[in-house]
């Protein structure tokens, strides 16, 4: 799937630096700009590195300044921002922009004065390096120059570059900071004296609350000339490890054909394994595995929760396996990361947030472990593995008895057989905003999503328990407690006067009004392996969620109609955390609705084909933001525009369930 913008997507700077690329190497790494060239957020560069997989990232080359001189006149093709409105030099190339396409990797064409540039960006898998490649045509009648100037930050991601940080440039070999990259390129090179640029705009993120400028420094130019009539191609090829000494122009020339060539065929390859035919499933499965990713400290791979803001986290993560990586046929993938996650069991807690150096995992997660036996369920069902169940068993035993007898974060079974969990400033369900004392969605007690995640568990214990280690009578007792959950939760969680369920249940007075919110937390007690409710219910919910929280971009947070509900999503943190689950609309929820649809209509040809239609203009929502992505969060009230992560792995992976459904 080929997504071309025109010209008239960026009639003027500002609706050209809407929507971004991405491009990641496996390693937690990430390249990413807009379509039109620019850096409109503090996070975009056109080569961030990560030093240690995946969360230690560098922002090594921040922009690449391009020109072109035709004749006696020099022009800017390169796009950015500056805070100085008053800038002699401006950088206005989306004037210039013909193109931008993306299926593999990003294109822009430029036309000037009779000289045309084709730019094509790749990364490679599982290294820190990128190379640009330029194909320039000159149809004019005189010669021309084109001229890049890189500039450099050699920081950490996020952080700015310092006042006066030297950078330092050996031979193929520039430094700052206590970081390194080598380049080559086909192009003459000419070192300058260091220049430093303080006023880099950053207009997405002033929107938000975020730092506004940047610094970057440059001290070399690189240029090639090609003369009237002439087509020439320049390579500039970046990476933190030293790929090649000296290479000649043609080494290099075919080093490059060879990266874009390794790039097309592993993303087509994860579609061929994948084996969907739907174009838009096919580009979801490419999407999908660029939030894969090696963890350099558990010697495993692992699933990053979002670009560019996010790290790995174990309820995003068990969430986004079912599409990224079951659903993908990724089947090693996945038991890879089900071992790293096993490995750091703690009191049947999965952790929510990995060690990194000498901080300790992050335990505040009451969703992880049981959506952990959900997912581990999933993978049975499409590889029949019972060797990996078995090695799992243990684990999920001990989950199970943990949630049983009550761990920490005030998880534990009640008498009803019903999980609560939560307690004091502790937000543990997904809705986890927390402002200083403040609870903005506070979930303490009985959230609807936790049980049904529970009953789910207790049934693919059941199963697993009789079926695999052929224990009639531990599988009994597992179902018996599934017996008690599902008559406790029907008596409990039904809203008779709502028509649909309640979002918690709690016997803390100052979260009783959470009780009868109108939520997107019901969807799941449809759509999970194993249900509680009867089928005229279960149509109700789904029509319930239909009617009050359903967009095409994704479903509520909050019905509209709710006083707490916020119709816009921005401004500065505070402001943002309080809309975040108060009526933003969230991507990933809507997999799992219409998952829910089709289980309520059994999956009938009408029912098919209601979903179809309504997936069609999904096709929009990933022309816009990042290209080919989903994204995290849209207004509640017009989801129009995506916000926070432009790139979101659960979102990605549930929409690609949905597909999956369709045609499997």
């Amino acid at each position: 799937m080929r997504f071309v913008y025109g010209a008239q997507d960026w009639t003027t700077r500002e609706r050209g630096q809407e929507n971004c690329y991405l491009l990641t190497n496996g390693l937690g790494g990430f390249s990413s700009g807009t379509i039109i060239g620019s850096n409109a957020r503090n996070d975009h560069a056109l080569f961030m590195a990560c030093t240690k997989a995946p969360n230690n990232r560098v922002n090594v080359v921040n922009h690449l300044k391009e020109s072109v001189r035709v004749g006696e006149k020099t022009y800017s093709i390169s796009t950015q921002d500056y805070i100085a409105k008053d800038r002699t030099e401006k950088e206005n190339g989306y004037e210039y922009q013909l193109t931008f396409q993306f299926e593999d990797y990003p294109e822009w064409t430029y036309l000037v004065d009779g000289v045309e540039i084709q730019k094509k960006l790749v990364m490679k898998q599982g290294e820190n390096t990128v190379v640009v490649t330029y194909e320039i045509e000159n149809r004019s009648g005189r010669d021309a120059t084109f001229i890049i100037t890189p500039y450099f930050q050699f920081t950490k991601k996020g952080e700015n570059m310092e006042q006066g940080q030297f950078l330092k440039k050996e031979g193929n070999k520039i430094s700052s900071n206590g970081y390194s990259v080598f380049f080559w390129t086909n192009g003459e090179v000419e070192e300058t004296k260091t220049e430093y640029v303080d006023d880099f705009f950053y207009a997405y993120d002033i929107c938000d609350g975020r730092r506004e400028y940047g610094r970057c420094g440059s001290n070399h130019t690189i240029q090639i000339k090609v003369l009237s009539k002439e087509k020439r191609q320049l390579v500039l090829l970046y990476s933190t490890n030293l790929l090649l000494e000296d290479p000649s122009d043609a080494k290099l020339l075919k080093k490059a054909k060879e990266l874009f060539a390794e790039e097309v065929a592993y993303r087509k390859e994860l579609v061929n394994t994948a084996n969907l035919t739907d174009p838009m499933a096919q580009m979801l499965v490419k999407s999908a595995n660029q939030f894969v990713s090696e963890r350099e400290s558990t010697k495993g791979k692992t699933i990053l929760a979002g670009y560019p803001f996010f790290e790995d986290w174990g309820r995003d993560t068990m969430i986004a396996m079912a599409g990224c990586c079951i659903s993908t046929r990724q089947f090693a993938t996945a038991k890879e990361i089900f071992r790293t996650f096993m490995q750091y069991c703690h009191r049947g807690i999965m952790p929510n947030l990995f060690p990194e150096g000498d901080h300790e995992p992050m335990y505040n997660t009451v969703d992880a472990s049981l959506l952990f036996i959900n997912t581990v369920y999933l993978y049975f069902e499409q590889t029949n593995d019972m060797a990996f169940v078995k090695e799992c068993y243990p684990v999920m035993e001990e989950i199970i008895g943990w949630y049983k007898k009550g761990t920490d974060f005030g998880i534990h079974m009640d008498e009803d057989g019903l999980i609560m969990a939560g307690k004091g400033l502790d937000q543990v369900t997904w809705m986890d905003v927390r402002i200083g004392e403040i609870l903005p969605t506070p979930r303490h007690g009985k959230p609807v999503e936790i049980n049904a995640y529970w009953y789910s568990a207790l049934k693919i214990m059941e199963k697993f328990t009789k079926e695999i280690l052929l224990d009639e009578e531990t599988a009994k007792e597992y179902g018996a407690l599934a017996d008690r959950v599902k008559k406790s939760f029907n008596e409990a969680f039904w809203n008779e006067e709502k028509q649909c369920l309640k979002d918690v249940i709690s016997d803390e007075e100052a979260y009783k009004k959470a009780e009868d919110q109108i939520r997107c937390n019901q969807i799941w007690a449809i759509s999970m392996p194993f249900t509680m409710l009867d089928q005229e219910k279960e149509k109700k919910v789904v029509d319930k969620v239909y009617e009050t929280l359903y967009t095409p971009c994704g479903l509520r947070s909050l019905a509209k109609e709710e006083d707490e509900f916020h119709p816009v999503y921005g401004g500065e943190q505070r402001k943002r955390d309080l809309a975040y689950h108060q009526g933003t609309v969230w991507g990933f929820p809507l997999g799992a609705y219409y998952l829910a649809y089709l289980k309520v209509n059994h999956f009938s040809d009408e029912a098919k084909k209601t979903v179809r239609r309504q997936l069609s203009v999904l096709e929009n929502t990933m022309r816009e933001g990042c290209v080919g992505q989903i994204a995290e969060i849209y207004d509640g009230l017009r989801p129009v525009r995506s916000h926070g992560c432009f790139a979101q792995a659960w979102s990605t992976g549930e929409l690609l369930r949905a597909y999956e459904a369709l045609e499997r």
